[in-house]
Formats: structure tokens, sequence, C-alpha cells
């Protein structure tokens, strides 16, 4: 069977954990549900900047070992998002000051071209109803008693504060991870993907 073109899967920033994770079988494919992830050689270098620079990133790739899926993967360290040449951090610190910092004048600060900084606040700006229910229902998920928070006053604002509430209980439940590394998992480093017909992650 040829193998359908490849899905994100986010992982590890840990290189290591992530090749004992495809020894171990631990790498569930999220398409078919039940096949179990091999490794399948690398995806094509890359580089990202950060707050710090640019780093370089060559993705570990997976296939499902399920003879009727053969699905490849690229296998995205959680610091980044699908498709995006700046890590998560540095996104979510260019919509976190929306409100309170011109585009451009946060572009300069983060070292982003301001159009890109527009941009990203656009597209979060176009989902944030759908970002914030997602991000409220993982909350709810994580503990049963969790009660949402109060109107911010915008949605934008809702869809914020949904994230941080959300991340900082994935941290105490889960275990401890950057607050954007947390959204690029639940969300399959979807946030500001453009094709939304791949759902994201739901709790069971």
């Amino acid at each position: 069977m040829t193998p359908l073109e490849d899905v994100v899967l986010i992982v590890s920033d840990d290189r290591a954990a992530v090749e004992a994770d495809l020894a171990a079988g631990r790498l569930l494919c999220p398409c078919c549900g039940g096949g179990v992830l091999g490794g399948w050689g690398c995806a094509r270098l890359r580089q990202v900047r950060t707050h710090a620079g640019v780093r370089w990133l060559r993705p570990r790739r997976g296939r499902c070992r399920d003879r009727g899926c053969g699905t490849t993967h690229v296998l995205l360290p959680d610091v980044c998002l699908a498709r995006r040449c700046y890590v998560a951090d540095v996104i979510g610190a260019a919509l976190l000051s929306a409100g309170r910092e011109g585009y451009r004048r946060v572009g300069e600060r983060l070292g982003v071209p301001g159009e890109t900084v527009r941009d990203w606040r656009r597209r979060f700006r176009s989902r944030a109803e759908l970002i914030a229910a997602h991000f409220l229902r993982w909350a709810r998920a994580f503990d049963a008693s969790f009660e949402p928070p109060a109107d911010q006053g915008s949605l934008v604002a809702d869809a914020l504060e949904a994230i941080g509430v959300c991340t900082r209980m994935a941290s105490l439940v889960l275990a401890r991870r950057a607050p954007w590394s947390w959204v690029s998992a639940l969300t399959a480093g979807g946030l500001l993907a453009i094709n939304t017909r791949s759902p994201w992650p739901a709790p069971e």
C-alpha cells in the first residue's frame, strides 16, 4: 500500500526519549488509532527561530506498522507549531501581547516581521471561540470539578485565559511542561494551521 501524506505528530523535544518510544512501540498512530509507529528515517532539515536565535531541526519520521494504514508521520518536537518557522514560545509571546502592544512594536521586540505578528494574531482571532472551547474541554477532563473562568471581555482574551488555565492544569496533572509546548501538544501543532479539517486531539 502506498503511504499517505505525512501527518504531524507532536512528541517530546528530547530526541533520545523519542527514539526510546519508537523502539518500545509506545507511539500510537493517531490516524488509525491502533497501529504502532516504527522509525521511518528523518524529515528534511529545517530551521526554527527562537528567542535566542536560529535552531536547526531534523525531525524524526515514523510509519504506522498496521498494514491497513501505513501512514507516515513527522514527529515534530513540542517546542514547534506545524508549518511555522518560529517556535511556539515566540508565537505565544506575540499573541499574549495583543491589546497591549501594536504588531510592529512586538515584532521589533521579538525579532519577527511585524506582518508576521499581524498574521498570527489575525488567525488566532478568527478561531478564538473554537480555541477557548477546546482548551476548556481539556481542563474539564483534567479536573471534573473545574469551573470555567469569568468572561474576559473579548473572544481573544477568553481564548488566552482558557489556554493559561488548561496548560497550568496539564502540568499539575500530567507532567511539567512549558505552557506553549502544551499548546502544541493539545492541538497537534495546529493552533494556527490553515487546514482546519484535521481535528485536534480530544480528551477521551
